[in-house]
Parts: C-alpha cells; sequence; structure tokens
C-alpha cells in the first residue's frame, strides 16, 4: 500500500535519491486515489501519469505493470519479515517473532478506515488479488532461507518452507475473521506447537 516515507531510511539518501523516492512516491499516491475513486479498471496509466506530472516512459520505469502500483512496498515488506526473523530477541522463537510482526504490521491496520478501502480495492478487481497473492508468496523463499539460517536447518528443508508458507498465509487468513487478532494469534500457536517439535533450538 501507499504509505512510505522517502527517505526513512537510517542512512540518508543523495538528492537524486530524494527526487526518485519523491516521484515513485507521487506517482503511487496519484494512482491510489484515482484508484478509490474510481475502480482499478476504469483508470488507465496515462490519467496516472498526468495526475502524478510525469510522463508513461517514467511511470513505467517505476512501475513495470499497472498492479505493481497499487503494491509499491513489496522489498520493503520483505525487508521487515526477514528483520523480525533475524533481530527476534534473544530466547524468541521464530513462530512467536512472526506472529507479533504480523499483528504489528498486518493485523493492527484493521480497523483503518484507509486500509479497509485498500483490500476492498485488491479484492474488486481479480488482476489485483492475483499479483497480490503471488507478490506475497513470493517473500516465502526469502523467509525460509532465513528460517533455515536461525535455525541451523537445511536450507531445503520443508519445514522451513512450510512454516515461512503458513506464516505469510495466517494474517490474510484472519482477516475474515471477526476478531482477526484473536484469529492471527491462534493459528500461530498451531504453528509454535508443530514447530517446536520439528526445530532443534527452541
Amino acid at each position: 500500500m501507499t504509505h512510505t516515507t522517502p527517505g526513512a531510511a537510517s542512512a540518508p539518501m543523495g538528492r537524486r535519491e530524494r527526487k526518485k523516492a519523491a516521484t515513485r512516491q507521487a506517482i503511487a499516491d496519484a494512482a491510489l486515489r484515482l484508484f478509490l475513486e474510481r475502480g482499478y479498471d476504469d483508470v488507465g496509466i496515462r490519467e496516472i501519469a498526468d495526475a502524478a506530472d510525469v510522463s508513461t516512459t517514467t511511470l513505467f520505469k517505476h512501475f513495470p505493470v499497472k498492479e505493481a502500483l497499487v503494491f509499491d512496498e513489496d522489498a520493503d515488506q520483505e525487508t521487515r519479515l526477514i528483520a523480525a526473523v533475524r533481530e527476534r530477541p534473544q530466547g524468541q522463537s521464530i513462530p512467536a517473532a512472526l506472529r507479533e510482526h504480523a499483528l504489528r504490521h498486518r493485523v493492527a491496520a484493521d480497523g483503518d478506515a484507509r486500509f479497509t478501502a485498500f483490500f476492498d480495492l485488491v479484492n474488486s478487481a481479480p488482476a489485483l488479488r492475483d499479483y497480490g497473492q503471488n507478490m506475497w508468496l513470493r517473500h516465502t523463499t526469502a523467509l525460509a532461507q532465513a528460517i533455515a539460517e536461525e535455525s541451523g536447518l537445511s536450507t531445503d528443508d520443508p519445514a522451513c518452507t512450510a512454516l515461512a508458507h503458513f506464516a505469510l498465509e495466517a494474517p490474510r487468513a484472519a482477516r475474515s475473521h471477526t476478531d482477526p487478532r484473536q484469529a492471527v494469534t491462534r493459528a500461530f500457536d498451531l504453528l509454535e506447537q508443530g514447530w517446536s517439535a520439528l526445530a532443534p533450538h527452541p
């Protein structure tokens, strides 16, 4: 979703990088505004470029496909997922760290009207649903690798892939429940029990 802040990273960006980040943000913001106003399928690329005051060539340099305009935090999401595993407190299990990450970044927004509108937009267009699903599951490989390295298991251990997959899917499945936070907690309780029986470390 388009709510990152350009230049928010700890390392300061140069002038050129700041300009590129600002341009990308302007395009993403214009796209989301138009999509929410009129619907994803009824907004064209040229309209988005005009609204952001850029050329279509510039737009495609930042977003190679239309669907990417809606999901502009792909890399950031993966970075946060990996950090949740690698930077967890000593003694905390990997499923517990991923549960906290899910509650903090995925479920906390459930009461936010802006996020509700965003999810409604995604669910209204099959192309967005498919792209979002594929984007989210692409993180499975990177997350599974981090899990394997942190737990001392082989990178091709199916338990690591399974934990990564279900950890990514739990917040999505929880959104259909009346109490998403409780649903996420229940799902991760199950993952915790299974993981503790398989992993060599607690």
